[in-house]
């Protein structure tokens, strides 16, 4: 066993490596500015959106309260005509790019802090670099990937999407144990 105060330097070191990466899949290589489309007819849905003053939220149409509202003839007919989908609404504004890359960050941080916790309960001080790499890299490739295949399945995100965010798991997983690897505490 390993006690996490060893294992602060690749804990970090992994949260600011992935952040790196993460900058540049986003900002350099723009891979996912095809994951978001516009609408034809934009100005008109917010406006309509806007007409109805809704708070940010989740939001989800046709919304149904109880399951067994959905065999209800109305309720059918809503699905058929559509849309149907869910709708993520924010507050107003230009969007607050710094702390969302705070908040980027803090998640990096948990992520490698989880897989530390993990690595140094199964693991001792000076395992091969290949074992911890495949328990840091596990864990770390299903916490960044798992969430977006959830999306995928039940909020019915496109399955390119979904890839492109599996290979940014894996890429951000592969770091992530790189550095632990590299940084595991030897005997």
């Amino acid at each position: 066993m390993v006690p996490l105060s060893h294992l602060w330097l690749p804990i970090v070191l992994s949260a600011v490596v992935v952040f790196v990466a993460s900058s540049l899949i986003h900002m350099v290589l723009k891979w996912h500015n095809s994951d978001y489309r516009a609408l034809p007819n934009e100005d008109e849905v917010r406006a309509a959106i806007r007409k109805g003053s809704p708070e940010p939220g989740q939001y989800v149409m046709p919304r149904c309260n109880d399951m067994k509202d959905m065999g209800k003839p109305e309720v059918q007919q809503k699905y058929k005509e559509g849309p149907v989908g869910f709708l993520v609404l924010v507050p107003n504004g230009v969007p607050k790019m710094g702390k969302a890359m705070i908040q980027w960050f803090l998640f990096a941080a948990a992520v490698a802090f989880m897989a530390a916790y993990v690595a140094g309960h199964t693991l001792g001080a000076g395992t091969h670099y290949l074992q911890v790499f495949r328990v840091v890299g596990t864990v770390s490739f299903l916490t960044y990937a798992g969430g977006s295949v959830q999306a995928g399945i039940w909020m019915g995100k496109p399955c390119g999407a979904v890839l492109k965010d599996l290979l940014d798991g894996l890429i951000y997983g592969l770091l992530s144990a790189g550095v632990f690897g590299w940084l595991w505490p030897r005997i």
